[in-house]
């Protein structure tokens, strides 16, 4: 037989491991919300096609300043970046400073969960209409 203070430790164990959960679930990268984050890009940039900034479709895994005809500056296609998690989350949070002399003037994104968020939904876009016919 336990004694209630027992019951009383597997209880607070078991809300702690909860909230644990709850919290690694918050702390995940969403999709949903970075195509909110998205929304500032539309500005210069598109997944499918190229505006004042080149398309996104199938930018992981890509090398920086290297979609056919589009226009980069010097800077960004001499940059040697090969774009994944890690080289996306470091440029937008101040490219101009990643890349001096890079043509996206935009100061970037300073928090790091909507980066997060960003990225991750950069990666489903490029598994998903209209990057994939």
């Amino acid at each position: 037989m336990t004694t209630p203070c027992c019951h009383g430790l597997r209880g607070a164990a078991l809300a702690l491991g909860l909230a644990s959960v709850a919290l690694a679930a918050q702390a995940a990268p969403e999709a949903v919300r970075g195509e909110q984050v998205y929304a500032r890009c539309i500005a210069c940039h598109a997944l499918a096609y190229d505006r004042v900034g080149p398309r996104h479709c199938g930018l992981l895994g890509r090398r920086a300043g290297s979609v056919p005809g589009f226009a980069y500056s010097p800077a960004m296609k001499n940059s040697g970046l090969v774009w994944d998690e890690k080289t996306l989350n470091l440029f937008l949070a101040k490219p101009m400073a990643v890349v001096p002399g890079t043509a996206m003037t935009y100061d970037g994104v300073p928090d790091a969960r909507e980066r997060s968020d960003l990225i991750a939904y950069l990666k489903a876009a490029s598994n998903a209409p209209p990057c994939k016919p």
